[in-house]
């Protein structure tokens, strides 16, 4: 059954589709760049670290972190996972940045589950996924989704066209709703962040959502730097979904 907001909105233009057959749903690693793969504390299995409610039921958001993999200048945020990025978006607003955030560094990426629901093909757009950006700081990522975790669906996405408004990347618009506003997350047209439409690949529905930095994000030689380099997630969230049969 449908549990989750809908509205008439639009995500835009229509872009191709490419395709990769990458397995991400074997590897649960969380692992930092460098000569060494880092474990960073926390159960891959619940992405809590902790028991699950499993009384609360479905919602909207995602469940765990399937693998995370750092690039280079990541860091901020690391000592917070999972719960920093699983659940609601926490944004600042139109000029400031949250710090409710992962940097996944330079061509960093993280994988990301829906247990309890699956992304579905619905009104509008299907998924939202929300960054920090604010004017004069974009840091693009390529969204991906799969409904194995092995065969993945990708959103082209170009991260050299600033005047093009960066088409089909995440990480563009600004995140208008927090844990304490009251503005609704799944709406597209209240929320801020970055909509996709599984309409736009040919897909019906999906499970898993991959975000990784596109590497472009220089920012006139500042973006990389310290570890706060990159794409910086802060929530992702099925706006369009169905209930899982446990």
């Amino acid at each position: 059954m449908g549990i989750l907001f809908a509205c008439g909105c639009s995500n835009g233009a229509k872009y191709g589709v490419q395709r990769d057959d990458t397995d991400a749903a074997a590897d649960t690693d969380v692992t930092t760049s460098g000569t060494a793969d880092t474990e960073l504390g926390f159960d891959t299995d619940t992405g809590t670290g902790a028991p699950q409610d499993t009384d609360a039921g479905p919602d909207a958001f995602a469940d765990r972190i399937v693998s995370f993999t750092a690039g280079e200048f990541a860091g901020f945020g690391q000592d917070k996972l999972p719960n920093i990025v699983l659940g609601a978006p926490n944004g600042r607003g139109p000029s400031g940045g949250s710090l409710d955030v992962l940097s996944l560094g330079k061509q960093g990426e993280i994988v990301l589950a829906f247990d309890d629901i699956a992304l579905v093909d619905g009104e509008g757009p299907d998924l939202l996924v929300f960054e920090n950006a604010f004017p004069g700081w974009i840091e693009t990522g390529e969204v991906s989704v799969s409904d194995d975790g092995t065969t993945w669906f990708t959103f082209p996405c170009d991260p050299a066209d600033a005047a093009g408004g960066y088409p089909g990347c995440a990480g563009v618009h600004a995140v208008l709703s927090s844990r304490t506003n009251g503005v609704d997350p799944l709406d597209p047209a209240a929320a801020g962040g970055d909509a996709f439409d599984l309409s736009d690949l040919g897909l019906a529905h999906a499970r898993y959502v991959r975000v990784r930095d596109t590497g472009h994000n220089d920012l006139n030689g500042l973006g990389y730097v310290g570890n706060t380099g990159g794409f910086d997630l802060d929530a992702v969230a099925a706006r369009n979904g169905e209930a899982l049969t446990p």
